[in-house]
């Protein structure tokens, strides 16, 4: 009983939480004059995307390759197609055109990258196919050259929000309100996932469609309400930032990481959800450049919860 009472609250702190730290990074953005794709890329992406970091440490402690690869793979195309989506929906989200051509496209290199290191038994003839160690540091290294860009890109920031003053709290109060939304998102986030576990291994779901279904949407659930209060207020850099640095954050970072403590087995099947990942990517870049001036429209973002749907129906399918 006690499950399903978390289960509910879980989704009171996503949604408090999520409104505490758009307001609280805002408000430190201006601050400190940067833009809110900055503080997007890094203090709202990473914050929400701790529930995937700690799930995947822990699996991979554990060795469960399926939860690992199916929670990072799966959790990139639900930030796409479905947190992207529903936010668009909400209010058409602009693009700056630095996100289009160099986030976008990291976001791009992300898919490829884990397609070729997870396929070693094509390259080489290997026996098997397994993220390694060395892939791990690989994946880290990329994560290391994106921080150096989001550091270059705050360097060289022009403060354009400093004269926004609209949600501009204290510095102090900024920085509590935005610690206490990633609190909010992480344990909200938990609670949620521990009780979809519970309910789909009732119905008897494999390890491997928990991983990519109700995992990897539940830890998505603070990109989603983080994005989607962003999208409602208007800080569209913000839902945008949130989403391709998660995605980033999730692949290069989290995967990388989740290799070096364990090698994790990459099974055949799951390049299918590879190529569904690289392919959310590229539509994220058509969009951006296609969009009417620089903006993802709402039709695009129906387009990108449809897309979600039928992924999902594939993995039912799949079984």
């Amino acid at each position: 009983m006690l499950t399903y009472i978390l289960f509910a609250l879980g989704f009171v702190f996503l949604i408090k939480g999520a409104d505490l730290l758009v307001d609280g990074s805002c408000s430190i953005a201006k601050r400190i004059g940067v833009s809110d794709l900055v503080i997007g890329l890094t203090i709202v992406s990473f914050g929400t995307s701790a529930p995937e970091l700690l799930v995947n440490v822990m699996a991979s402690i554990k060795g469960s390759s399926d939860i690992v690869v199916g929670n990072v793979i799966g959790s990139n195309i639900a930030n796409i197609f479905l947190i992207l989506g529903v936010s668009a929906l909400i209010y058409p989200l602009r693009v700056r055109k630095s996100t289009t051509w160099k986030e976008i496209p990291l976001n791009v290199l992300a898919a490829v990258a884990i397609l070729l290191l997870a396929n070693d038994i094509f390259i080489d003839n290997a026996i098997g196919s397994y993220i390694s160690r060395i892939d791990g540091f690989i994946l880290i290294l990329f994560f290391v050259v994106f921080m150096s860009y989001t550091f270059s890109l705050a360097k060289h920031e022009n403060g354009e929000n400093h004269k926004d003053k609209i949600f501009k709290y204290s510095l102090p109060v900024a920085l509590l309100m935005t610690v206490a939304g990633i609190f909010g998102l992480t344990y909200g986030g938990k609670w949620v996932v521990e009780g979809a576990i519970n309910i789909a291994r009732v119905f008897g779901l494999s390890e491997a469609m928990i991983g990519a279904t109700i995992i990897a949407l539940g830890t998505s659930l603070p990109e989603l309400a983080a994005s989607a209060v962003a999208a409602y207020k208007h800080r569209t850099d913000i839902a945008i930032g949130n989403v391709v640095g998660s995605n980033i954050f999730n692949a290069f970072w989290v995967l990388g990481i989740s290799a070096v403590i364990n090698p994790i087995l990459f099974k055949p099947e799951l390049n299918a959800d590879a190529l569904i990942f690289l392919m959310a990517t590229v539509m994220l870049f058509l969009f951006a450049i296609t969009g009417g001036k620089n903006h993802i429209e709402r039709h695009e973002g129906g387009i990108f919860v449809a897309c979600y749907i039928g992924y999902i129906v594939f993995l039912v399918i799949r079984g």
